[in-house]
Protein backbone atom coordinates (compact mmCIF):
# COMPACT_ATOMS: atom_id res chain seq x y z
CA UNK A 1 0.00 0.00 0.00
CA UNK A 2 1.45 3.37 -1.02
CA UNK A 3 2.17 6.01 1.60
CA UNK A 4 -0.04 8.42 -0.34
CA UNK A 5 -3.08 6.22 0.05
CA UNK A 6 -2.47 5.32 3.65
CA UNK A 7 -2.83 8.50 5.69
CA UNK A 8 -5.40 10.20 7.95
CA UNK A 9 -8.31 11.74 6.06
CA UNK A 10 -10.70 12.38 8.93
CA UNK A 11 -11.71 15.88 7.87
CA UNK A 12 -11.37 18.21 4.93
CA UNK A 13 -12.16 21.85 4.32
CA UNK A 14 -12.29 24.06 1.23
CA UNK A 15 -10.50 27.37 0.89
CA UNK A 16 -11.25 29.67 -2.08
CA UNK A 17 -8.69 30.00 -4.83
CA UNK A 18 -9.48 33.71 -5.01
CA UNK A 19 -8.28 34.20 -1.43
CA UNK A 20 -4.69 32.94 -1.15
CA UNK A 21 -4.46 34.78 2.19
CA UNK A 22 -6.90 32.20 3.63
CA UNK A 23 -4.71 29.23 2.68
CA UNK A 24 -2.42 29.42 5.75
CA UNK A 25 -5.46 29.72 8.02
CA UNK A 26 -7.00 26.62 6.47
CA UNK A 27 -3.72 24.71 6.88
CA UNK A 28 -3.73 25.64 10.58
CA UNK A 29 -7.39 24.70 11.08
CA UNK A 30 -6.72 21.12 12.17
CA UNK A 31 -8.24 19.52 9.05
CA UNK A 32 -6.40 16.57 7.56
CA UNK A 33 -7.14 17.80 4.02
CA UNK A 34 -7.21 21.36 2.73
CA UNK A 35 -8.69 21.77 -0.73
CA UNK A 36 -8.19 24.95 -2.75
CA UNK A 37 -11.43 25.58 -4.59
CA UNK A 38 -11.63 26.38 -8.31
CA UNK A 39 -15.03 24.85 -9.10
CA UNK A 40 -18.47 25.55 -7.60
CA UNK A 41 -17.26 28.21 -5.18
CA UNK A 42 -15.76 30.38 -7.93
CA UNK A 43 -17.88 32.44 -10.34
CA UNK A 44 -17.12 32.01 -14.08
CA UNK A 45 -15.76 35.56 -14.32
CA UNK A 46 -13.23 34.80 -11.58
CA UNK A 47 -11.98 31.41 -12.78
CA UNK A 48 -8.79 32.68 -14.42
CA UNK A 49 -7.76 34.75 -11.42
CA UNK A 50 -8.54 31.97 -8.96
CA UNK A 51 -6.51 29.50 -11.01
CA UNK A 52 -3.47 31.79 -11.04
CA UNK A 53 -3.68 32.36 -7.29
CA UNK A 54 -4.18 28.65 -6.54
CA UNK A 55 -1.22 27.44 -8.60
CA UNK A 56 1.01 30.21 -7.24
CA UNK A 57 0.56 28.73 -3.76
CA UNK A 58 2.71 25.78 -4.81
CA UNK A 59 5.57 27.79 -6.28
CA UNK A 60 7.33 27.48 -2.93
CA UNK A 61 7.99 24.16 -1.14
CA UNK A 62 5.21 23.12 1.21
CA UNK A 63 5.80 22.29 4.86
CA UNK A 64 5.82 18.66 5.89
CA UNK A 65 3.03 19.25 8.42
CA UNK A 66 0.84 16.24 7.75
CA UNK A 67 -1.86 18.27 6.00
CA UNK A 68 -2.85 16.93 2.59
CA UNK A 69 -3.06 19.70 0.00
CA UNK A 70 -5.48 19.38 -2.92
CA UNK A 71 -6.79 21.66 -5.66
CA UNK A 72 -10.34 21.04 -6.86
CA UNK A 73 -10.35 21.68 -10.59
CA UNK A 74 -13.43 22.18 -12.72
CA UNK A 75 -15.00 19.25 -14.55
CA UNK A 76 -12.93 17.75 -17.34
CA UNK A 77 -16.08 17.98 -19.44
CA UNK A 78 -16.09 21.78 -19.28
CA UNK A 79 -13.87 24.49 -20.76
CA UNK A 80 -12.80 25.74 -17.36
CA UNK A 81 -11.68 22.25 -16.41
CA UNK A 82 -9.57 21.91 -19.54
CA UNK A 83 -8.01 25.30 -18.84
CA UNK A 84 -7.24 24.18 -15.29
CA UNK A 85 -5.55 21.04 -16.59
CA UNK A 86 -3.52 22.92 -19.21
CA UNK A 87 -2.23 25.34 -16.58
CA UNK A 88 -1.28 22.47 -14.25
CA UNK A 89 0.50 20.58 -17.03
CA UNK A 90 2.51 23.71 -17.87
CA UNK A 91 3.51 24.26 -14.24
CA UNK A 92 6.92 23.21 -12.97
CA UNK A 93 5.47 23.06 -9.45
CA UNK A 94 2.07 21.37 -9.82
CA UNK A 95 -0.22 20.76 -6.82
CA UNK A 96 0.48 17.47 -5.02
CA UNK A 97 -3.10 16.33 -5.62
CA UNK A 98 -6.18 17.25 -7.66
CA UNK A 99 -9.84 16.73 -6.84
CA UNK A 100 -11.93 15.83 -9.88
CA UNK A 101 -15.63 16.80 -9.63
CA UNK A 102 -18.63 15.29 -11.42
CA UNK A 103 -16.70 12.32 -12.79
CA UNK A 104 -19.02 10.17 -14.88
CA UNK A 105 -16.72 7.66 -16.60
CA UNK A 106 -13.26 6.14 -16.08
CA UNK A 107 -12.10 7.80 -19.32
CA UNK A 108 -11.97 11.22 -17.66
CA UNK A 109 -9.58 9.96 -15.02
CA UNK A 110 -7.49 7.90 -17.43
CA UNK A 111 -6.99 10.90 -19.73
CA UNK A 112 -5.88 13.14 -16.88
CA UNK A 113 -3.59 10.39 -15.56
CA UNK A 114 -1.94 10.04 -18.96
CA UNK A 115 -1.50 13.79 -19.36
CA UNK A 116 0.09 14.08 -15.92
CA UNK A 117 2.39 11.18 -16.74
CA UNK A 118 3.49 12.80 -20.01
CA UNK A 119 4.25 16.01 -18.11
CA UNK A 120 6.29 14.10 -15.54
CA UNK A 121 4.00 15.14 -12.70
CA UNK A 122 3.50 12.87 -9.68
CA UNK A 123 0.21 14.58 -8.79
CA UNK A 124 -2.30 12.32 -7.03
CA UNK A 125 -6.03 12.21 -7.76
CA UNK A 126 -9.18 12.40 -5.64
CA UNK A 127 -12.45 11.64 -7.45
CA UNK A 128 -15.93 12.87 -6.54
CA UNK A 129 -18.89 10.62 -7.30
CA UNK A 130 -21.88 12.97 -7.40
CA UNK A 131 -23.92 12.00 -10.45
CA UNK A 132 -26.07 9.00 -11.25
CA UNK A 133 -23.78 8.11 -14.16
CA UNK A 134 -20.75 8.31 -11.89
CA UNK A 135 -22.45 6.13 -9.30
CA UNK A 136 -23.24 3.50 -11.93
CA UNK A 137 -19.56 3.47 -12.97
CA UNK A 138 -18.08 3.99 -9.50
CA UNK A 139 -16.41 0.57 -9.28
CA UNK A 140 -14.65 0.97 -12.64
CA UNK A 141 -13.73 4.59 -11.90
CA UNK A 142 -12.05 3.61 -8.63
CA UNK A 143 -10.02 0.92 -10.42
CA UNK A 144 -8.93 2.94 -13.46
CA UNK A 145 -5.86 4.77 -12.11
CA UNK A 146 -3.15 4.05 -9.57
CA UNK A 147 -3.05 7.79 -8.85
CA UNK A 148 -6.43 7.70 -7.10
CA UNK A 149 -6.12 7.98 -3.32
CA UNK A 150 -9.71 8.70 -2.30
CA UNK A 151 -13.27 8.61 -3.58
CA UNK A 152 -15.50 11.44 -2.33
CA UNK A 153 -19.28 11.21 -2.10
CA UNK A 154 -21.01 14.35 -3.40
CA UNK A 155 -24.35 14.01 -1.66
CA UNK A 156 -25.84 17.41 -2.52
CA UNK A 157 -25.55 17.04 -6.29
CA UNK A 158 -26.43 13.35 -6.06
CA UNK A 159 -29.66 14.07 -4.17
CA UNK A 160 -30.62 16.72 -6.72
CA UNK A 161 -30.03 14.37 -9.63
CA UNK A 162 -31.84 11.47 -7.98
CA UNK A 163 -34.69 13.82 -6.93
CA UNK A 164 -34.49 12.54 -3.36
CA UNK A 165 -33.98 14.23 -0.01
CA UNK A 166 -30.42 15.02 1.00
CA UNK A 167 -30.69 12.80 4.08
CA UNK A 168 -29.10 9.62 5.37
CA UNK A 169 -31.70 7.00 4.46
CA UNK A 170 -32.54 8.21 0.92
CA UNK A 171 -28.83 8.29 0.05
CA UNK A 172 -27.76 5.14 1.89
CA UNK A 173 -27.63 3.01 -1.26
CA UNK A 174 -25.53 5.60 -3.07
CA UNK A 175 -23.17 5.99 -0.12
CA UNK A 176 -22.78 2.22 0.16
CA UNK A 177 -21.82 1.94 -3.49
CA UNK A 178 -19.15 4.62 -3.06
CA UNK A 179 -17.71 2.79 -0.05
CA UNK A 180 -17.76 -0.47 -2.02
CA UNK A 181 -15.98 1.13 -4.98
CA UNK A 182 -13.32 2.74 -2.79
CA UNK A 183 -12.70 -0.49 -0.87
CA UNK A 184 -12.28 -2.41 -4.13
CA UNK A 185 -9.35 -0.16 -5.04
CA UNK A 186 -8.01 0.13 -1.48
CA UNK A 187 -8.82 3.85 -1.50
CA UNK A 188 -10.40 5.95 1.21
CA UNK A 189 -14.06 6.93 0.97
CA UNK A 190 -14.80 10.49 2.18
CA UNK A 191 -18.33 11.65 2.98
CA UNK A 192 -20.02 14.91 1.97
CA UNK A 193 -19.95 17.91 4.36
CA UNK A 194 -22.82 18.44 6.78
CA UNK A 195 -24.37 21.76 5.79
CA UNK A 196 -26.27 22.84 8.92
CA UNK A 197 -23.83 24.79 11.10
CA UNK A 198 -26.51 25.23 13.76
CA UNK A 199 -26.91 21.48 14.30
CA UNK A 200 -23.61 20.18 15.72
CA UNK A 201 -25.28 17.10 17.21
CA UNK A 202 -26.82 16.23 13.86
CA UNK A 203 -23.41 16.52 12.25
CA UNK A 204 -21.88 14.24 14.87
CA UNK A 205 -24.57 11.63 14.28
CA UNK A 206 -24.07 11.84 10.53
CA UNK A 207 -20.31 11.45 10.98
CA UNK A 208 -20.75 8.38 13.18
CA UNK A 209 -23.11 6.86 10.62
CA UNK A 210 -20.59 7.52 7.85
CA UNK A 211 -17.73 6.07 9.89
CA UNK A 212 -19.69 2.92 10.69
CA UNK A 213 -20.57 2.48 7.02
CA UNK A 214 -16.89 2.54 6.05
CA UNK A 215 -16.02 6.16 5.36
CA UNK A 216 -12.59 7.32 6.51
CA UNK A 217 -13.62 10.94 6.99
CA UNK A 218 -16.10 13.69 6.24
CA UNK A 219 -16.00 17.21 4.88
CA UNK A 220 -16.90 20.38 6.71
CA UNK A 221 -18.15 23.82 5.70
CA UNK A 222 -16.71 25.69 8.69
CA UNK A 223 -13.60 25.23 10.85
CA UNK A 224 -15.75 24.82 13.97
CA UNK A 225 -16.86 21.42 12.64
CA UNK A 226 -13.32 20.03 12.34
CA UNK A 227 -12.76 19.13 15.98
CA UNK A 228 -15.86 16.94 16.19
CA UNK A 229 -15.07 15.20 12.90
CA UNK A 230 -11.50 14.45 13.94
CA UNK A 231 -12.81 13.06 17.21
CA UNK A 232 -15.38 10.79 15.54
CA UNK A 233 -12.92 9.41 12.98
CA UNK A 234 -10.04 9.00 15.44
CA UNK A 235 -9.90 5.47 16.86
CA UNK A 236 -9.84 5.20 20.67
CA UNK A 237 -6.61 4.47 22.51
CA UNK A 238 -7.34 0.78 23.00
CA UNK A 239 -7.86 0.30 19.24
CA UNK A 240 -4.61 2.12 18.50
CA UNK A 241 -2.68 -0.08 20.94
CA UNK A 242 -4.24 -3.22 19.51
CA UNK A 243 -3.50 -2.15 15.93
CA UNK A 244 0.15 -1.62 16.73
CA UNK A 245 0.31 -5.00 18.44
CA UNK A 246 -1.37 -6.79 15.52
CA UNK A 247 1.02 -5.21 13.00
CA UNK A 248 4.01 -6.14 15.12
CA UNK A 249 2.85 -9.73 15.56
CA UNK A 250 2.12 -10.12 11.84
CA UNK A 251 5.59 -8.86 10.97
CA UNK A 252 7.15 -11.28 13.42
CA UNK A 253 5.04 -14.25 12.33
CA UNK A 254 5.38 -13.68 8.55
CA UNK A 255 2.10 -15.45 7.85
CA UNK A 256 -1.31 -14.71 6.38
CA UNK A 257 -3.26 -15.73 9.46
CA UNK A 258 -2.79 -14.85 13.10
CA UNK A 259 -4.68 -15.42 16.34
CA UNK A 260 -4.76 -12.34 18.57
CA UNK A 261 -6.71 -12.32 21.83
CA UNK A 262 -8.39 -15.55 20.76
CA UNK A 263 -9.64 -14.10 17.49
CA UNK A 264 -8.51 -15.13 14.02
CA UNK A 265 -7.15 -12.17 12.02
CA UNK A 266 -6.33 -12.36 8.32
CA UNK A 267 -3.74 -10.30 6.50
CA UNK A 268 -6.23 -8.04 4.63
CA UNK A 269 -7.20 -6.61 8.01
CA UNK A 270 -3.72 -5.09 8.21
CA UNK A 271 -4.71 -2.16 5.99
CA UNK A 272 -7.22 -0.96 8.56
CA UNK A 273 -4.68 -1.54 11.31
CA UNK A 274 -2.12 0.55 9.43
CA UNK A 275 -4.63 3.36 8.86
CA UNK A 276 -5.35 3.43 12.59
CA UNK A 277 -1.63 3.70 13.30
CA UNK A 278 -1.23 6.44 10.64
CA UNK A 279 -3.88 8.52 12.38
CA UNK A 280 -2.26 7.90 15.76
CA UNK A 281 1.17 8.88 14.42
CA UNK A 282 -0.21 12.17 13.09
CA UNK A 283 -1.65 12.91 16.52
CA UNK A 284 1.63 11.99 18.19
CA UNK A 285 0.06 9.22 20.25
Amino acid sequence: MSSQKLRPRRSFIFTPGLRPDMFPKALASGADIVCVELEDGIAPKDKDEARKHALALFNTPQADDGVERIVRINSMRERFGLEDVNAILASSTPPPALMMPKVKTPDEVVILDQLLTEAGHTTRLHVIIETNAGLEAAFDIAQCSKRIDAIFFGGVDMAAELRCQNAWEPLLFARSRVVHAAASAECDAIDVPYLDLNDPEGMRIAAIQARDLGFAGKGCVHPKQIGALNEVFTPPADQIARARRVIKEFEAADTGLLVVDGKLIEKPVLRDMKRIVAIADRMGI
